[in-house]
């Protein structure tokens, strides 16, 4: 029986995604933190700014978080006063999440932040429009 084959880190797409995952993150963290916002805080504005009071699942869904991991983020958020969390009046096992007025102001102080990521990845808006694609792709793959 042949001996296993395995490839040198560097040559291992799953280290590639995941050391891209870090530098991504580490690049906008400078950014996010001038605005008292960690990476997934924003990621769940971003979400509400495209489409406010989402549900709790909507958000998790959309994000692809847990609720155990997606509740002490909604909560951090409305001790900062930019979400509120209030039970669905027609469906009272729902939680809606909504923007507050600090939360919707808070889109205009973020607004340069992705041409930040942009001009810092030296790479054009189709070049990593195409690379998000194939990720997007193979991730959709893996899950099968």
């Amino acid at each position: 029986m042949p001996a296993p084959t395995t490839l040198p880190i560097p040559e291992m797409i799953c280290f590639s995604l995941y050391s891209a995952t870090h530098a991504m993150q580490h690049a906008y963290k400078p950014l996010l933190e001038a605005l008292g916002l960690t990476y997934p805080q924003y990621l769940v504005l971003v979400s509400l700014w495209g489409e406010d009071g989402r549900t709790v699942g909507q958000l998790g869904q959309a994000l692809q978080l847990e609720s155990n991991t997606l509740t002490p983020l909604l909560k951090r958020l409305e001790a900062q006063g930019l979400v509120a969390r209030a039970r669905d009046s027609r469906d009272e096992r729902q939680v809606r999440v909504s923007l507050t007025g600090v939360g919707r102001d808070m889109q205009a102080r973020a607004a340069d932040i992705p041409g930040c990521i942009l001009e810092k990845s030296g790479m054009t808006l189709a070049a990593l429009t195409a690379l998000r694609d194939q990720v997007n792709a193979l991730r959709d793959q893996l899950r099968g």
